[in-house]
This record gives C-alpha cells, structure tokens and sequence, in this order.
C-alpha cells in the first residue's frame, strides 16, 4: 500500500485523503492537512515512484487510482479527496472508475484532457545534479538553478533529495518513461455523479472555459472556483485561501 501521513483521528465524517501531484509528496501537504484534520481525519498519501511509496514500472492513472482505492479500502471504505494536478488526475480517474469509494471529489488546477507541455526538463535537471557533492538542500538548490532559475521549484524538488543517501526519492527513470501518460488522459467509461469542485488559479492555464464541456461529460455536478492571485502551484501560493475553499465546498457539499 502506499505511504500515508495521518493527521488527526478518525471521526464519523469519512476521511480527506490528499493527493500530490508529480515529484510532490505527503510531507508538501503537512501544513493544509494539519488544519483540515481539526475536524476529521486527513490522509496524505505518497504516489508510487514518489516519496516512501513503493517504486514501480508503471504510473498510469487506472494504476494510481487503483492505489488510492487500496488506501481508502484501509481507512472505512469511503472518503473525501483533494488532488492537485497529476494527482488531481489519478483522484478523477478513481472517481470514474470506483466512484462508491468516493463522497466529494476536489480537483486542483488540472482537467481530464491531455497536455502538450512537458515536464522531462525537471528530469533533466534532477538527473544532472552530482549527488555526491551534495551535502546540504542549498547545494543541490544551486546546482538545479543552472538549468531551473525559480527559486521556489528549487525549492520543491529538492525536498524529495535524501541527503543522506545522497539519492533523489523520486523514481526519474519511470517518471521520464511514463511522461506521455502523466501528461495524456485515458479514456473512462461513465461519469462520476457525486459533488465535485474544479478549483483553479486564476493565473494558471490547466484548467480554461475551453475544457469545462469535458468536465461536465464525466463530472456533471461540477463546481468551479477559481482563486484570484493564484497560479498552478495554487495550495503553496495561497494556502489559507485554498484551506478555505475546500472546507467551504465539502461543507456545503455535505
């Protein structure tokens, strides 16, 4: 089963699992689960190839779906989900495919199309640093900056480095293998009837007006909120104002 931070115990409202997106993790998510755990318990999952997960030669969605249903089978058998981007992604898949696992379904700043843009240049990145000169985060930051200038993806994906093991805690072969299925969309039967909000950056572009009819196909009860001052990254940007509106949807959604 995957790797799960728990926050918070178990209550009679079913569970909040969250689901990062690509090279994140569950210890990304600590502080917004920290503060959704006050009332129910919240679980932080880390995906396959990624964090303390299980290292594998697949990442499509129906297998990160199937994952996530593994873990909610463990926890009640039904829970609430928030998932952000690829993550975002392999929550809609489970949502479609076993939809009696989940009540609410919260998708951040991704659709269910298929994207042209690429991520292999932050495999790239990752895969140049010279490991066994790192001692410290800052040193593997400096040396990413020559080929990723922004400081705060710097950041990020220098905290699934284990700096004692001087190795990265993302699977990049079968990342950079499975790309062209990170980035594309499987096609799924069916729809998924349950309350479901489409919550975007405002200064992001994943998610348009342009994909809302393919939203509606699977997704027909549907919400969209988008967050002002937000781009992609929209939880790390504006955590408080991402906290709020999930806690506004899955209350009004209950």
């Amino acid at each position: 089963m995957l790797n799960t931070i728990l926050h918070g115990d178990p209550t009679d409202t079913p569970p909040l699992v969250i689901v990062h997106g690509l090279f994140g993790s569950a210890r990304n998510w600590g502080v917004i689960a920290r503060r959704l755990s006050d009332t129910r318990q919240v679980i932080a999952v880390d995906m396959r190839n990624h964090g303390q997960s299980r290292w594998t030669d697949t990442h499509g969605y129906p297998d990160l779906a199937a994952d996530l249903a593994e873990v909610i089978d463990a926890h009640g058998g039904r829970a609430d989900v928030v998932g952000h981007s690829m993550g975002g992604k392999a929550a809609m898949a489970l949502a479609l495919t076993d939809p009696d696992k989940v009540a609410r379904l919260v998708v951040a700043d991704i659709a269910p199309v298929a994207y042209t843009h690429s991520q292999m240049q932050f495999i790239e990145a990752m895969r140049a640093v010279d490991l066994s000169t790192v001692e410290k985060r800052s040193d593997a930051a400096a040396q990413l900056a020559r080929s990723v200038p922004d400081p705060t993806l710097q950041s990020f994906f220098t905290q699934s480095l284990d700096i004692r093991e001087k190795a990265w805690t993302l699977n990049l072969d079968t990342l950079a293998r499975e790309m062209p299925k990170i980035l594309g969309w499987p096609e799924i039967e069916g729809s998924f009837e349950g309350p479901t909000l489409f919550l975007t950056g405002a200064n992001s572009d994943y998610v348009t007006t342009d994909h809302r009819p393919a939203i509606r196909a699977l997704f027909p009860q549907a919400r969209f909120v988008r967050m002002n001052g937000a781009g992609h990254w929209l939880h790390a940007e504006k955590p408080r104002d991402f906290e709020a509106s999930v806690r506004a949807f899955l209350d009004s959604a209950g």
